[in-house]
């Protein structure tokens, strides 16, 4: 698990997150939640040179290049980033101690069952670091926004914002008749072996699969790094290790086999 953790300057309010990743959709989506959270958008943001920020294949040691898609949601956001120079640890001196706060969430490591329990833990630990005294100002966070509000520019456009979550991505579709998203893989039609199709996950918990804009497969989001489809097993089959066998047969043999392929394979 990782902590989000976003800083407003004067007045030392903070927005903090649970996430499971550190993508850069999850970045964005943290980003726009703490945007929602303000109910404003500061007029520059400082970041670290991490990798969903900095494009470190352009960037040198005195001049960090952006990452193109970052740059853009930043343009349609209305800040303007502010990279911490290499080497100048002073520069993020405001996280970095607030940082230390995350300490004081040690102590629930051992009584906490899932994520959900945690993501409660912290939005409750927001609301507690806001409206106590800060070191820095010696004064209540929320009561030195209330000034600050006034300084920030409005809260960007949701909806320009939103196309930069779940975005289409390209995938190859492997030999097994499968592609890997995030670690997990999840089968196609076997006609689709060797060509590139999109896919992306669904606001209900699904992943779809297209090839030329027809949705080709959708499965549930699974935990499971093997997510077998019996139709698709049972095609690849007959193209290949079964080819002597009639369809009935091979429908005998995956009802037999593909709870113990799961197990093989560690799914």
């Amino acid at each position: 698990m990782n902590i989000f953790l976003m800083v407003l300057g004067y007045s030392r309010r903070k927005y903090i997150c649970l996430t499971s990743d550190r993508t850069q959709e999850t970045l964005f989506r943290c980003m726009m939640n703490a945007f929602e959270y303000f109910g404003a958008t500061p007029h520059e943001i400082l970041f670290d040179n991490m990798k969903t920020v900095v494009d470190h294949n352009k960037s040198t040691f005195t001049k960090a290049e952006l990452n193109q898609t970052f740059k853009y949601f930043a343009v349609d956001a209305g800040f303007k980033v502010i990279t911490c120079r290499a080497y100048r640890p002073q520069t993020k001196g405001k996280v970095e101690a607030v940082a230390k706060l995350m300490d004081r969430l040690v102590v629930y490591n051992d009584g906490i069952g899932c994520f959900d329990d945690f993501d409660v833990i912290v939005r409750n630990f927001l609301e507690d670091i806001n409206n106590e005294k800060s070191q820095a100002t010696n004064e209540i966070p929320n009561e030195r926004f209330k000034k600050e509000k006034e300084y920030l520019l409005p809260k960007p456009d949701m909806y320009v914002l939103s196309a930069y979550l779940c975005p289409e991505k390209t995938y190859k579709v492997h030999k097994d008749s499968m592609i890997v998203h995030k670690g997990k893989r999840y089968p196609v039609p076997t006609k689709y072996i060797g060509r590139k199709v999109t896919a992306n996950e669904t606001d209900d918990g699904n992943f779809c699969i297209y090839y030329n804009e027809d949705c080709i497969a959708c499965h549930p989001l699974s935990n499971k790094k093997f997510n077998y489809n019996r139709a698709h097993v049972a095609q690849i089959l007959a193209s290949d290790a079964c080819k002597p066998m009639n369809y009935a047969e091979i429908d005998d043999f995956i009802a037999n086999n593909l709870s113990g392929m799961d197990y093989f394979l560690g799914g």
